[in-house]
Formats: C-alpha cells, sequence, structure tokens
C-alpha cells in the first residue's frame, strides 16, 4: 500500500511537470500488481460513508444555529428587546460556532511526511486523472491550503466543507429573498415615490460605486507605499470592490420600521431603494468584469471597452427585466385560462416552480436572475395574485415568507462562521480602515445631493429627518456577502472579502442596533397606520366620502401621482389587468368594437359577474371619482370627482365649501380655499382639529 501511494505520487509530480492539460492519463509500471484492492475497496466505502457522516454533521449545525436564533428571537420579542435584529443575532451564534470549529477541536493529523514538490510553469490543473495498472482514478483539486497548516489535512478538510460552494448562495439561497422582496411590496407607497426610486437605485448606486472605487484605488496606492501590498491590485479591482459594497440590505432598519410602524413614505424610499439597488449592483459589478481594453494595458481605461460595458449594462439589465416580466404573464396567463384554482395545491406548486425557475432561465442566458426573479415577483403579485384562490394567495405569501426568513437567517449565520472558517482571509488594517471612510463618503454623495435634485421637482419634499435616517440606514448585508464570496480566488478578491465580512458585522450590529435610537432622535413618525397615511397636502387631514363616511386609505388624488404613471395606470387598468386577470373593466367595455371576438375571448367570466367588488388593489394609487371631503373641525371642503357625467354637466367637477360650490378642480385651487379658510377660522378664534394624531 505505501509503495502504491509513494508511485501515485510520483507520477503525479511527473505529470504536472509536463503540464498536460485539463484530463491527464499516467501509466503505473504493468508489472506492478496493487495488493490489497479489497481492503482499498473497503477503505474506499468508509471514506464516503464517513464524508457522509460529516456532511450531516455539518447541515445539521446550521440547522441548529437557526432554531437557536429563532427561539431567541421569541425571547427578545417578548421582551421587546430592540437594540439586536434577529440577523445580527444568526451573525453572533455563527462566530460562536466558527471558533469552536476553528480552535475548539484538536487538529490530529495523519500526514506527517513531507508532501511531493512540483515546479509548475503554470497553474495548477483542475483534474487529475491517474492510471494504475488498469484502474483509473480521478484527483479534483481542492483548494490552496495554508503552508502553516499542511499537516492538519482533518482539520483543513472539515472547515473546507462548511464552506459552501458560492453558487449555493446564488442559485438555492438568493432567489426567495429577492422574489419575496418583489411579492410582498407595498404598492401604493412604492409608486408613489417611483421616481425618486429610481434616481437612487440606479443614479445613486453608479455614484457610490465610482466614489468608494476612486476612494480605495487612492488606498492602495497608499498601501503600495507603505509596502503594505503583496500582490496585484488595480483599478478595475477597486471599482467592482466600490459596485458589491454599495449593495445595501438594511433588513434590520426595515424590521424595526414594520415593528414600529414608521412612516410609510421613508419605508418605501428605503426599501424600494434595497431592492432595486442589488438588482443594480449585481449588473454593475457583472460590467466591470467585463471591461476588458484592448492591447497591453488590459487595466487602464479605454473608451471603446467602457462603452462596451455600458452596453453590456443596459443589455443584461432590460433583459432580465423582460425575461422576468415576460415569466410572471406567462404564469397570469396559465392560472387564469385554466381550472387550477380548483387544485390549489397544484395552483401553489405551479406558482412556486415558475417563480424559481425565472432566476435559473435568466442565469442559464446569461443574464442576471437577481433583476429576473425581483420583476417576476412584482408581475406576479401584480397579476396572478388576482387568479390564484383564496387558499393559494394565503399559501404562496407564507411559502415565501418562510423561505425568505430562513434563507436570509443562514446566510447571517454563515458569515458568522466564514469569519473563521474560511481558510484564505487577508486582513489589511490599512484597506479596511480606507473602506469604512469610502462607504460613508460614498453613501453621503448618493443620498444629499440626489434628495437636493429631486426636491426641486417632488411637491412632497424628502425632509432632512429622512435624508438623514437614509444615510445612517445604508447597511450592508447578504447580497453585498454573496457579490464578495462568489469570486475569491485572487490576493485581491480575498482582500475584499474579508473586508466586506466586516463591513456587514459592524453594520448591521452597530447602526441595526440603532434604529430605533435614531428615529427618536430624528423626530421620525411611529404608529401610523398605512392605510390612513394618506396626507394629501403634507398634513394629516381626516378624509371622507360623499356619504360622509370616513375613506378607507384610498383616497389618493389623481394630482398626486406623476403624469407617466397616470398614463401606464390608465393602460394597465384598462387593457392589460383583464387581458392577464379575472380583474379589470371587462375588455368588450375597453377595446374598439372591430375587437369585439378577441374582447369576449380575453374577457374572463368573472370580469362581467364580479365587475363591482374587483380585486384591484392598485385603486389606491389614484383616484378619479367619488366625492372627497377634507374636515377642519365642524368646516367640510368636499371635492366633487370627475365621473363622467354627473353634477353639473358631463365630466364636470369641483370644490365645494360647507356646500357653496367653488368650482376649481386644481390643487392649487383647493390649497388656496384650505389656506383662506383655516384664516377665516383661526381670525374668529376658532381652534383647527386634525382627528388623526401624529404619533412620534
Amino acid at each position: 500500500m505505501a509503495a502504491l501511494r509513494q508511485l501515485k505520487r510520483s507520477a503525479a509530480c511527473a505529470a504536472l511537470d509536463a503540464m498536460m492539460p485539463a484530463w491527464i492519463v499516467l501509466s503505473a509500471v504493468p508489472g506492478l500488481k496493487a495488493e490489497g484492492d479489497g481492503m482499498e475497496e473497503l477503505a474506499t466505502e468508509k471514506e464516503a460513508e464517513e464524508s457522509h457522516r460529516q456532511d450531516s454533521v455539518n447541515l445539521l449545525t446550521f440547522i441548529l444555529l437557526l432554531t437557536l436564533t429563532i427561539l431567541t428571537i421569541w425571547l427578545f420579542k417578548h421582551r421587546r428587546v430592540r437594540f439586536l435584529h434577529e440577523t445580527g443575532l444568526a451573525m453572533i451564534y455563527g462566530l460562536l460556532v466558527g471558533v469552536i470549529l476553528r480552535y475548539g477541536i484538536p487538529a490530529t493529523s495523519y500526514h506527517n511526511k513531507t508532501p511531493p514538490s512540483c515546479s509548475l510553469k503554470e497553474g495548477p490543473v483542475s483534474t487529475l486523472l491517474l492510471n494504475v495498472s488498469g484502474k483509473f482514478y480521478e484527483y479534483t483539486l481542492k483548494g490552496e491550503i495554508n503552508s502553516r497548516e499542511i499537516h492538519n489535512v482533518e482539520q483543513n478538510d472539515m472547515l473546507r466543507k462548511v464552506t459552501f460552494d458560492p453558487e449555493v448562495f446564488f442559485n438555492i439561497l438568493l432567489p426567495p429573498i429577492i422574489f419575496h422582496a418583489g411579492y410582498s411590496l407595498k404598492k401604493r407607497h412604492f409608486f408613489r415615490n417611483l421616481g425618486s426610486i429610481i434616481t437612487y437605485a440606479f443614479l445613486g448606486t453608479a455614484i457610490s460605486c465610482f466614489v468608494i472605487g476612486n476612494l480605495m484605488y487612492g488606498v492602495v496606492k497608499l498601501m503600495q507605499v507603505a509596502g503594505q501590498l503583496t500582490d496585484k491590485f488595480y483599478y478595475t479591482d477597486c471599482l467592482f470592490f466600490g459596485a458589491i459594497i454599495s449593495a445595501t440590505d438594511p433588513v434590520t432598519v426595515l424590521a424595526i420600521f414594520n415593528e414600529l410602524h414608521a412612516d410609510g413614505d421613508l419605508y418605501a424610499l428605503l426599501f424600494g431603494e434595497s431592492v432595486m439597488n442589488d438588482a443594480v449592483a449585481i449588473v454593475l459589478s457583472s460590467s466591470i468584469v467585463a471591461y476588458q481594453p484592448s492591447g497591453a494595458n488590459t487595466h487602464m481605461f479605454d473608451a471603446s471597452a467602457f462603452f462596451k460595458s455600458v452596453g453590456i449594462f443596459l443589455g443584461i439589465f432590460s433583459g432580465s427585466f423582460v425575461m422576468g416580466a415576460a415569466t410572471g404573464v406567462v404564469t397570469a396567463l396559465v392560472t387564469k385560462f385554466t381550472k387550477l384554482h380548483c387544485f390549489p395545491l397544484l395552483e401553489t406548486a405551479l406558482f412556486f416552480l415558475m417563480s424559481w425557475s425565472t432566476f435559473l432561465l435568466a442565469e442559464a442566458c446569461g443574464f442576471t436572475g437577481v433583476v429576473a426573479v425581483l420583476f417576476c415577483g412584482i408581475t406576479q403579485a401584480h397579476y396572478t395574485y388576482n387568479n390564484l384562490s383564496e387558499e393559494s394567495t394565503k399559501r404562496t405569501k407564507q411559502l415565501f415568507e418562510v423561505l425568505h426568513f430562513l434563507a436570509e437567517n443562514f446566510i447571517f449565520s454563515y458569515m458568522g462562521l466564514a469569519l473563521f472558517t474560511f481558510q484564505n482571509h487577508i486582513f489589511s488594517p490599512l484597506f479596511i480602515f480606507g473602506a469604512f471612510i469610502a462607504i460613508f463618503i460614498g453613501r453621503a454623495f448618493n443620498i444629499y445631493p440626489l434628495s437636493f435634485l429631486l426636491n426641486l421637482g417632488r411637491r412632497h419634499k424628502i425632509k432632512g429627518n429622512f435624508q438623514h435616517m437614509m444615510m445612517f440606514a445604508g447597511l450592508r448585508g447578504a447580497m453585498a456577502f454573496a457579490l464578495a464570496i462568489r469570486d475569491t480566488a485572487t490576493y485581491a478578491r480575498q482582500m475584499m472579502f474579508t473586508t466586506t465580512l466586516l463591513i456587514v458585522f459592524f453594520t448591521v450590529w452597530v447602526f441595526g442596533g440603532g434604529t430605533t435610537p435614531m428615529l427618536s432622535w430624528l423626530h421620525i413618525r411611529v404608529g401610523v397606520d398605512p392605510d390612513q397615511d394618506q396626507q394629501p397636502c403634507g398634513d394629516n387631514f381626516q378624509v371622507l366620502q360623499g356619504d360622509g363616511t370616513a375613506a378607507d386609505g384610498q383616497s389618493k388624488t389623481k394630482q398626486e401621482s406623476a403624469w407617466l404613471f397616470r398614463l401606464w395606470y390608465t393602460f394597465d387598468h384598462n387593457y392589460l389587468k383583464p387581458i392577464l386577470t379575472h380583474s379589470g373593466p371587462p375588455l368588450t367595455s375597453t377595446l374598439p368594437s372591430c375587437c369585439g371576438p378577441l374582447a369576449n375571448c380575453l374577457t374572463s367570466p368573472q370580469a362581467y359577474e364580479n365587475q363591482e367588488q374587483l380585486r384591484d388593489h392598485d385603486c389606491d394609487l389614484m383616484r378619479n371619482d367619488g366625492d372627497m371631503t377634507f374636515t377642519f373641525g365642524d368646516t367640510a371642503i368636499t371635492a366633487n370627482g370627475a365621473s363622467g357625467g354627473g353634477g353639473d354637466g358631463a365630466g364636470g367637477s369641483g370644490w365645494s365649501v360647507n356646500g357653496k360650490k367653488q368650482g376649481s378642480t386644481s390643487e392649487e385651487a383647493l390649497e388656496h380655499d384650505l389656506d383662506s379658510r383655516e384664516q377665516e377660522l383661526l381670525s374668529h378664534g376658532t381652534r383647527l382639529v386634525f382627528p388623526i394624531e401624529d404619533h412620534i
């Protein structure tokens, strides 16, 4: 047996010296007969059984971590402890287990001899095939082992097994997290701030990427001068780091916002930015990797390569968007024109598989699955949800909520574990300190200048305390970690991964734990009912319907919606919703008469039967008809909506104060009436009463 092992080592070294590509076939001495074949087979079976047992222990470790996290979360919620979120807890437990695995288990060794040395002209091959007396043995490259721990083979193998393949994060753990973000989107507040969200997510992420990248390039140059840089670190590497670290994940802050019922618009700005920002960051990082200048200077600026990367960014993002939306549309059509709602289990299973396959389909086609599954979730919530049975609507929401919770906490537990089990960390104090400074500066360049520009065109301004909270809430999380761990082959990528891990720890623990005091310090409203948080004129007015009853949170005026969104809403409500769902007006009433047969074919029978009780939740985004009354104490100002032919004439509308017709439909007229009536009441010593309290 010993002679056979020595022969394998010698043959392997000879083959590696020759550097035959990919697959290497070696022949042993024909006359040598391997003794103890039965013993070798038995040893192989025992090794496979031991490997299976070790894998089970590793998975059991993570399950126990999640179980312990859930129990601690319950304890924290029971005691109303908010200084530490569940993700921070998962990271702490992961750290403790990582310390035990790294330092608590004795490093026994069965490999005490000096390993054979081979001089290679190029990098090591990934697969080695040995032919020993007609039997073929395949060896695969597991990775580099630290020279200081060359004899701790068993411990290295154990630590390597608890280090998951990065593709596990992208193909299994990320899809439910991203899909849940799109599927659970609160559309009213999201679309009310859509322009600002897109500006922060696209332009803001690009600004943050380039600010951080350029600052880190200066840090790298300083490290080079100080002699702390031991390998290559290019400008494109700095930009790549800027892209992955610009992916924000304020899950801790948003969870506290949701628990305290913080201001709906601030929640929408933070949530929408983080969701879109993740998609932009991953496409931006892919575009930077694709940046390949022609000529010898492959890491210098090249205009043609730059514009090519911009084209790749736009192509990948738009292609992923179309693919995600198309999958959602297909699912909506299938659930509409079949009887799947009679079998809720099959309906839920199809919904789940179609949603998950969107991610894999986009990745297989060369697009980005994160973008595709995000817009698939938004499309499914907007269209497919209306076709599902009542049981399936509950099942799908609960299913993806549970998957999102488990996947997210698994990733944060693994982050804590990886700090001690990852074997190629590169801790550079100067790089780490520079990265912390750079992300704060990059976040400031993202939030404050863009908020100033957005406020020039917004009627409801993004207030200073909102901007400070958005600056504070720029936590890093699962997406930054997943992007960093996906490639750790080079010196620069290993340093980025280590730094990203420490940044995630710091922001989740410090900023996440300081969210509640920061809300109080910045005087941001909490205890707000999202269904009543309308504020038509920037204050809390009680909104009444024409019959004198309070509105149910769906009193947005038409003027408050952007004109572009109003066009989209009209097209969607009149055409897309009736085609893809059982909601919306019948197509026979919206399409031209020449399209009658097509309209009859595409319109669902439910559209005729339940035309007045349709589940169209977008009516809260914009109100086109009905009367609204804003009350000031004992004074009522009524808005008569344009309802087709009522009132003083067809399409006639106007405002009335205490029953007196004012005859203007513009928003300025409303404000003038409110201001004049307020001054009149104040001049007579009457106090204005705002029935809805402002909880701060």
